[in-house]
């Protein structure tokens, strides 16, 4: 059975948003992450994205700034991270949580870590 081009299309976005999603679910469960690791994050990323461009001629690809954004946001420091997190509402409390410990989790102290964690318990706060 042929499916209409329109319907193709339709079916790809939503498979490819899923894919993006499950990505970043899958790099919110990470307990620990070296440089080198985040480097690969964004390594496979982009394989993934060569991949999906011969397969589908959809562009741009769906949540593609959504993975790309989560990624760099490894790279954040202390102070930048607390700004990100307030602007990223987009990402569960469990990805914001995931990026404050595994992101700057040896490299702060108790104190800066409550406040980040403090900083996401608010924006979640309007969502309860």
């Amino acid at each position: 059975v042929r499916i209409p081009l329109p319907v193709s299309n339709i079916l790809w976005e939503h498979c490819i948003r899923l894919a993006n999603r499950t990505l970043v679910e899958g790099y919110a469960n990470v307990k620990k992450c070296s440089n080198e690791g985040r480097a690969l994050m964004q390594l496979d990323f982009q394989q993934f994205l060569m991949k999906l461009e011969k397969l589908t001629d959809i562009r741009p690809i769906p949540d593609k700034e959504f993975v790309e954004t989560y990624i760099k946001a490894y790279y954040l420091t202390e102070n930048d991270m607390e700004h990100w997190i307030k602007e990223h509402r987009e990402y569960s409390t469990k990805q914001l949580i995931n990026l404050v410990n595994v992101c700057l989790g040896s490299h702060i102290n108790k104190k800066a870590r409550q406040k980040l964690l403090a900083a996401i318990d608010d924006i979640d706060r309007p969502k309860r």
